[in-house]
């Protein structure tokens, strides 16, 4: 194992940790409507589970509103089931071509409830990025026992400390860019 080569494994998985990050606070629901909502909803297709954007159209006409145009529709029934199932904390009604999700507006308690769950999310996130470079550390110290000259080793951890701090901005303004966007009415 040479340094670049744990470093590229370390800076990789702590891309991941900020990508899967991302992610999850793209479903943590804002007040605004989006798509993103939707995200975990399946649906029975068939015999097999399929997301409501693969069964149907699925747009945001405004911001409190998602709507829901199943294309057979057939499958109105099983769309409302399964957002009624995911607790995704909406309720959904239909006038028999389409499906509308109305977003209501957030409470400053509940704001407040979702920039705690952001927190936990960071807070994950920030876990992962310390493991990663601790396994970094961790794989200098046993290349420097196969031959790693020990300057190259205190080399490597000193870079992998510098990535943890890069991927870590990068964390913090994620988490910043959420609570702006929850604590907006």
């Amino acid at each position: 194992m040479d340094s670049k080569t744990i470093l590229a494994d370390a800076s990789a998985r702590m891309q991941k940790a900020v990508d899967f990050l991302e992610e999850t606070l793209l479903n943590i629901r804002a007040g605004k409507a989006s798509t993103n909502v939707l995200n975990g909803v399946f649906v029975d297709y068939y015999g097999s589970q399929t997301p409501v954007s693969g069964v149907a159209s699925v747009t945001v006409p405004d911001a409190k509103t998602i709507l829901i145009q199943p294309w057979d529709k057939n499958m109105i029934r099983a769309i409302e089931k399964a957002i009624l199932d995911s607790n995704i904390g909406l309720t959904p009604s239909n006038n028999g071509e389409h499906i509308r999700l109305s977003i209501p507006p957030l409470t400053e308690e509940r704001r407040k409830e979702l920039v705690k769950q952001s927190k936990g999310e960071v807070e994950n996130a920030r876990i992962s990025l310390r493991n990663a470079r601790r396994d970094a550390v961790e794989a200098f110290k046993k290349a420097v026992k196969e031959g790693m000259p020990e300057d190259e080793s205190k080399d490597g951890e000193s870079q992998a400390q510098k990535l943890l701090e890069k991927y870590s901005k990068m964390v913090d303004a994620a988490f910043e860019k959420k609570e702006k966007e929850i604590m907006t009415v």
